[in-house]
C-alpha cells in the first residue's frame, strides 16, 4: 500500500509520544464508540488468506487450499478465479498461497509450506495466467537460519507488501522481515525476538509491522511497531489486540486486525477461537480499540474509501464501514 505523506508525518511524530503508553496494556481498553456491524460481501472456497486491492480496484484474495487467487468485485461481491496452479499447502499446515500484491499491473503471490518439490517463495503471475517462481525464500531461509529458536528450517512466511521496487515479507516463525526483489535477491531487513511478526504496512520509508506476540498471544503482546530500516530502529506505535494478523491505514489513522482469543494449550501456529476476531483502531494514546467484533478468525483486510474489507479463514469477505474515515489506501 502506498500511504499518503500526511500519515507518514503522523506516524513519525507519534512514535516517541506513544512509546511509553504502549509498553503495557493493564486492562481492556474502552471500546470505540463508533462500532460498526460487519456485512457479508462474498463467499470464497474453504479457506482464505492474504488480500490486496488490484490496479482495477477489485479485491484479490489468496486461497491456500486450492492454490488459487480469487478476484472479488467490491461493488457486487461477484467472485471469479484470477489465477490457479499455485502449489497447494502441505496437509495439516498453515501454508499454501498466503498473500498477494501488485507491482504496477503485475501480480505476485507469496507461497509457503508446500511440497518439497515446489518452491516456497515468491511467484510472478504472467499475462498468460501461468505462475513463475522468482525467489526461493524457503531455500534462502534454510541457508540463513535466524538467531531465535525454530523448528521449521524454511520458515513460515506470512505477509507480502510492496516496498522500494520489491517486497517486504514477514516470517512469523523465524521472527523477521525480509526484502525480496522481483529478480530473486533476498536480504534480512529486520530481526526480532519471539514476537511473531505478521501483517505489514508502509508509511513512506517506515515499515509498520503487526506482531501477534508469543503463545498465548495476550493483548499486551499484540502490537504495531514502526521500523526505520535506514536507522535500524524499532519503536512501538500501538498495542492491545489479541493475536494481531494485519495492519492497514486509511490515510489518517491506523487499524489492526486481531484474530481473537487463543485457547491455552493449542499448538503453536493454531488460529484463534471462532467468532472472537476484532477490527481495531489505534487511538492517539497508542491503545487499540475495537470498531467491529465477532469476526470469525480474520486473516487480512484492506481499506478503500472508508470501508474495510475483511477476509476470514473460512473463506468469507466482510465489509465494515469505518466511521469518520474519508481517506483511501490506493
Amino acid at each position: 500500500m502506498r500511504t499518503p505523506h500526511r500519515l507518514t508525518a503522523i506516524v513519525l511524530s507519534t512514535l516517541l509520544a506513544t512509546s511509553v503508553a504502549t509498553a503495557t496494556v493493564a486492562s481492556p481498553p474502552r471500546p470505540d464508540p463508533g462500532r460498526a456491524e460487519p456485512t457479508l460481501l462474498a463467499t470464497l472456497g474453504p479457506a482464505a488468506g492474504g488480500s490486496t486491492v488490484g490496479p482495477d480496484g477489485a479485491l484479490y484474495v489468496t486461497e491456500p487450499v486450492s492454490g488459487e487467487v480469487s478476484r472479488v468485485d467490491r461493488r457486487t461481491g461477484e467472485v471469479s478465479t484470477f489465477v490457479s496452479g499455485l502449489p497447494a499447502r502441505l496437509p495439516d499446515t498453515p501454508g499454501g498461497a498466503l498473500d498477494v500484491a501488485f507491482l504496477g499491473r503485475t501480480a505476485y503471490v507469496l507461497v509457503t509450506l508446500v511440497d518439497p518439490g515446489a518452491v516456497s517463495g515468491l511467484y510472478r503471475v504472467e499475462r498468460s495466467g501461468a505462475v513463475t517462481p522468482v525467489a526461493d525464500i524457503g531455500a534462502w531461509s534454510v541457508a540463513h537460519p535466524p538467531e531465535t529458536d525454530f523448528f521449521v528450517p524454511s520458515g513460515v512466511q506470512f505477509a507480502l507488501e510492496p516496498y522500494r521496487g520489491g517486497f517486504l515479507v514477514s516470517d512469523g516463525h523465524h521472527n523477521r522481515v525480509l526484502h525480496v526483489t522481483p529478480r530473486g535477491a533476498i536480504t534480512e531487513l529486520v530481526a526480532f525476538g519471539n514476537v511473531v511478526p505478521t501483517g505489514l504496512e508502509t508509511a513512506g520509508r517506515t515499515v509498520l509491522v503487526a506482531q501477534a506476540g508469543p503463545v498465548p498471544h495476550l493483548p499486551e503482546d499484540g502490537k504495531i511497531v514502526a521500523v526505520k530500516p535506514w536507522r535500524d530502529t524499532v519503536a512501538p506505535v500501538a498495542s492491545g489486540g489479541r493475536l494481531l494478523v494485519d495492519v492497514e491505514s486509511d490515510g489518517r489513522r491506523l487499524y489492526a486486525l486481531a484474530q481473537g482469543v487463543f485457547t491455552p494449550g493449542s499448538p503453536e501456529g493454531s488460529p484463534a477461537d471462532p467468532d472472537t476476531g476484532q477490527l481495531m483502531k489505534a487511538g492517539h494514546d497508542g491503545v487499540l480499540r475495537a470498531v467491529a467484533e465477532g469476526l470469525d478468525r480474520p486473516t487480512s483486510f484492506e481499506i478503500v474509501r472508508g470501508t474495510a474489507y475483511v477476509v476470514t479463514l473460512d473463506g468469507e469477505v466482510w465489509t465494515v464501514r469505518l466511521g469518520g474515515s474519508h481517506g483511501r489506501d490506493r
